[in-house]
């Protein structure tokens, strides 16, 4: 499973730290990861070993991205995470991380794996560039592509440039998977946060027609009043 040194290194530290009542307990959170192993390692733990292997190389990341052990490959995400973040990254290793993630984001299969990443290694890297892949993979016939389209918005959120997450959330009001709901009703409230009467046109738009999850996480920072009003419209579409 693991050939080199590094990604041997890597396992074994895990192994380490594992305990069978972890493992259990993701095997229960992770319903969407049916063919992932479980070693048990506390998150925590999984993010310091990433950050004490902050200076792996793009192969050795990729190593640990083909690993059918879950812990590996969110090492591999969060090295990936720490890398783009840093200070030092030069230009060209952003752009390699960035391309690692879409070419291999067979390997990032899962939603806590695409949360980890994109908002840097895909968003970071798209701050002062043309964002067409994120309408591509808001298109995509993977749910984990999509999730990625939105998620990448984090970055853009927290610098007020807003367009781009109510835009890819208009793309996926359809989409029928309940990840996606969550992930639109939760960056479309993050985008409220920043200006609140733009998420108030979006949801006089949109709401009858969202999805009841998104719709919930859209409004949960509203005042009661208007969480109530946007709940009890007329729906289009009973969708759970």
């Amino acid at each position: 499973m693991a050939e080199s040194p590094f990604a041997r290194g890597f396992l074994v530290a895990l192994q380490e730290r594992a305990t069978p009542e972890q493992a259990g307990r993701y095997r229960r959170a992770f319903r969407h990861a049916e063919d992932d192993e479980f070693l048990g390692v506390p998150m925590g733990e999984v993010f310091a070993l990433a950050k004490a292997s902050v200076d792996a190389d793009l192969a050795e990341i990729e190593e640990l991205l083909e690993s059918p052990v879950h812990e590996m490959r969110v090492g591999a995400v969060s090295v990936m995470d720490f890398q783009a973040r840093g200070r030092r990254t030069t230009a060209d290793r952003r752009r390699e991380l960035f391309e690692l993630y879409l070419r291999r984001h067979d390997r990032i299969d899962n939603w806590d794996l695409v949360d980890r990443s994109a908002p840097h290694v895909v968003g970071g890297y798209l701050l002062d560039r043309p964002r067409d892949v994120l309408y591509e993979l808001a298109r995509s016939e993977s749910v984990w592509e999509r999730r990625t389209a939105i998620v990448a918005t984090d970055v853009f959120i927290r610098r007020g440039d807003l367009d781009d997450t109510y835009r890819i959330a208009e793309i996926l009001l359809d989409d029928e998977h309940d990840l996606i709901h969550k992930a639109v009703g939760g960056w479309v409230r993050a985008a409220g946060a920043k200006d609140g009467p733009r998420l108030l046109r979006f949801l006089d738009e949109h709401a009858a027609a969202m999805p009841r999850t998104a719709l919930r996480y859209a409004v949960e920072h509203l005042d009661p009043d208007r969480r109530a009003h946007y709940r009890g419209l007329p729906r289009g579409r009973d969708r759970a």
